[in-house]
């Protein structure tokens, strides 16, 4: 049976008056590798900022080791969960060595010195994430897709045990997609839990363990994609008519639209 160190148990999320979750309970399987799918505006990225204590929940309790997350200091807890939101900032002028050097501050005691492990971190993710040859450019020169390649070494270098990411595929081409993906596996083969929000569900169907599908801030369906992705699903989810077949490369679910833009739902 898989362990389970991360979980949300009955959040009620809300901003202000508008609520967006109620009675949301979940398990993040350990070691594994888990996207979250679902339509626009469902709750996906307000539950992963739940999870990495961003918002308090209005009411329930995230739970990392058994113990809720508020009741870490801000530093543990950032040595366990690494975040990358959906729209990260940069100071102005930063440049991209820099800026992925802060990756290591909860590592670093008050007053510390830069180290060789620090040293190690930041070049290590530099190259995992394919991002050295730009390591003295300025961040705001980049493009879309360098910046965003940036901001995953830059949670990379932190070193923790899970790796929290609010889509991280936005702004990359299609072979950068893929690739950063194909990484976000090999960390998990490595040891680290993944969750991911994603857009793309045959994306999320052919790298993830685990499968969270989200409708109007309640998790419809959770499980491995064979066994919960089907155009019953889709068509609940995303409001899309669609066949499911097996994917011609890993086997794996994948969902193919039947709605045609010029003549409307085919069959």
């Amino acid at each position: 049976m898989t362990s389970v160190r991360l979980r949300a148990q009955d959040l009620e999320l809300r901003y202000a008056d508008r609520v967006v979750s109620t009675r949301l309970s979940l398990d993040v399987p350990d070691g594994a590798f888990t996207a979250i799918v679902g339509a626009n505006a469902c709750g996906k990225s307000t539950l992963l900022r739940a999870l990495v204590r961003l918002l308090r929940p209005a009411e329930g309790s995230v739970l990392l080791d058994e113990r809720d997350v508020g009741s870490y200091a801000a530093k543990a807890l950032a040595r366990s969960l690494g975040f990358l939101p959906q729209d990260p900032l940069a100071p102005e002028d930063i440049r991209v060595r820099q800026l992925i050097g802060r990756g290591r501050f909860p590592h670093q005691p008050m007053l510390s010195l830069w180290s060789a492990e620090d040293e190690s971190a930041v070049s290590e993710a530099m190259t995992t994430a394919g991002v050295d040859g730009l390591a003295d450019r300025p961040v705001n020169e980049l493009s879309g897709g360098q910046r965003q390649r940036v901001w995953v070494a830059m949670v990379l270098a932190q070193r923790t045990p899970y790796l929290l990411l609010d889509e991280p595929t936005s702004f990359l081409d299609i072979a950068h997609q893929y690739r950063l993906l194909a990484l976000l596996s090999r960390l998990r083969d490595e040891g680290r839990t993944v969750v991911a929000v994603l857009h793309d569900i045959n994306q999320a169907c052919r790298f993830a363990d685990h499968l969270i599908a989200m409708k109007d801030g309640r998790v419809v369906a959770e499980g491995a994609a064979a066994d919960v992705v089907d155009a019953a699903l889709i068509k609940d989810v995303f409001d899309l008519p669609a066949v499911v077949v097996p994917d011609p490369v890993t086997g794996t679910p994948m969902v193919v639209p039947t709605l045609d833009g010029r003549t409307g739902p085919s069959g």
